[in-house]
């Protein structure tokens, strides 16, 4: 019978097995054998043998399966619960590359990043710098040997991996500056109408009253030093403190964000100043609101003039004289400037916003004091400096983590706000890691997750925020799956259900 018989089809061999004893081929009722059989009976010898048969299989190798089972492939885990995983194996590769700097002086690598860099639209902006640019350098009065000099300056310094990845950032800042300073040259036909009457107007309908002209109405030495250092001290100096604040205690690629949100805010407010030209406060003072403005007239240092006298020696008196937008009111540019410096310091030092908010207030009554701005005009200036930083927040401010003291503790980072629903927010597992896909786009340099500027970013317009992966970093393993999958919307419970960090299997 075949039940007499192992099975001949297992994976291994049982070369010591023969035919099983039972009661059909021992002559006896029963397998087992009782205490007071004859030890040398033929049922205890073939018992023995066998039990030294198992004896011996068991003592082999572990067999082995004879084709490969991966569980993985029959159960994968979701993409969303890799995130503790995919950290924790790359963290290794990536600290470097977001963390350090490029100090290489050959400009071929530039050349071949550029080559290899993955066009967007959001490039268009670097198109609309240059040309920004070019229109300054062809209307400025300076020599045309001097203009090739200085574009062949700047190029270089662009070229060079160890001063692009700090003037590539800026590209916006240097150009707000060339186009403050050559918009004098503009030529007097092409420029629009002055306003002299539009801004008291406006003070008087939306405030019931000219604040400026209230605040600067008493002045006193001690008044003019505590409006002189906001002014004209801070208002100058602040933002290379704050780039080397954000450059060292921020997310690596806070700085180029901060950069440009800073440069685009000054560039825009510029080019209002230019189409919408306005008289500030000394000029109802000096000449009266029924004297037309006219191109060509020179501006007044205000109540800066009394610092000059205070200190015996020309700080502003020749610089405001001589300002190439004597009629460049609105918008306030000295209260933007502070408003964004606030609003980039509150993200990277939360407990000290109070500290900023006061600054912001401090600087508003300086302007109005020294009857450079009217309070519409700050109003305005805030109000584009607000656009400006909470746009970069939503689509390429990296993410500030409370357990990094600097950018060196950094191992990955996260591009823009998260979109989270309220009630989301309140899940006791709502602090756990964020566990979203990290995309692959590389496309504007807004999104750098390094100092260097050539880390990949998200080219999208989402306000998800993303991981940003290290450039030239391989992902491999659980990553390089996770890859291949694309992003699908999700349920309301599905897009509860937290994070986990770790997923183990045995």
């Amino acid at each position: 019978m075949l039940s007499d018989y192992v099975p001949s089809t297992l994976p291994f061999e049982l070369s010591s097995f023969h035919r099983l004893p039972t009661a059909a081929n021992t002559g006896v009722r029963s397998p087992f054998v009782s205490q007071t059989a004859d030890p040398a009976s033929p049922l205890l010898t073939t018992t023995a043998a066998t039990m030294q048969d198992w004896n011996t299989m068991l003592s082999k190798a572990k067999p082995s399966i004879p084709f490969p089972l991966n569980l993985g492939k029959l159960n994968p885990i979701p993409h969303r619960y890799r995130i503790g995983r995919r950290r924790k194996g790359r963290s290794r590769y990536e600290l470097e590359d977001i963390t350090t700097l490029n100090y290489s002086f050959d400009m071929r690598e530039t050349l071949q990043r550029l080559r290899r860099h993955g066009w967007s639209m959001y490039d268009l902006q670097y198109l609309l710098l240059l040309g920004i640019a070019i229109f300054s350098l062809a209307i400025s009065e300076m020599h045309v040997l001097f203009k090739f000099a200085f574009t062949a300056l700047i190029t270089t310094l662009f070229l060079m991996p160890i001063t692009n990845q700090f003037f590539w950032p800026g590209a916006a800042i240097w150009t707000y500056l060339l186009y403050f300073f050559t918009s004098r040259f503009i030529p007097v036909e092409s420029r629009p109408h002055i306003w002299v009457k539009v801004l008291p107007a406006l003070e008087n309908v939306l405030y019931g009253a000219n604040l400026s002209n209230i605040l600067s109405a008493h002045t006193h030495a001690f008044l003019d030093v505590l409006a002189w250092l906001p002014y004209g001290i801070l208002h100058f100096s602040l933002p290379f403190v704050i780039s080397a604040a954000i450059f060292l205690y921020a997310a690596p690629g806070t700085t180029p964000v901060w950069a440009r949100a800073f440069g685009w805010m000054n560039i825009v407010g510029v080019t209002i100043q230019l189409v919408f030209p306005c008289t500030p406060p000394w000029y109802e003072t000096k000449h009266g609101l029924d004297t037309p403005a006219y191109y060509g007239m020179e501006g007044d240092p205000a109540g800066l003039a009394r610092i000059d006298k205070l200190f015996g020696f020309d700080m502003y008196t020749t610089t405001f004289t001589t300002a190439p937008l004597p009629f460049g009111a609105f918008p306030s540019l000295h209260a933007g400037n502070a408003t964004i410096e606030a609003f980039f310091l509150s993200y990277l030092f939360p407990r000290l916003r109070p500290l900023f908010i006061a600054y912001v207030g401090w600087i508003w009554w300086a302007t109005m004091y020294l009857s450079h701005h009217y309070a519409v005009d700050l109003v305005g200036g805030s109000f584009l400096a607000s656009i400006c930083y909470f746009y970069a927040r939503a689509y390429w401010l990296p993410r500030r983590q409370s357990d990094k003291a600097s950018r060196w503790e950094y191992e990955y980072t996260e591009i823009g706000e998260s979109t989270r629903s309220s009630d989301e927010a309140s899940l006791p597992f709502h602090n756990l890691e964020n566990a979203r896909e990290p995309r692959r786009s590389s496309s504007d340099e807004w999104t750098l997750a390094s100092s260097s500027g050539y880390s990949t970013s998200s080219a999208s317009g989402s306000g998800s925020g993303t991981l940003s992966p290290a450039p030239g970093f391989e992902e491999r393993g659980w990553e390089s799956d996770s890859s291949q999958t694309s992003h699908t919307s999700k349920s309301p419970a599905e897009s509860r259900s937290p994070a986990l960090t770790e997923v183990v299997v045995r």
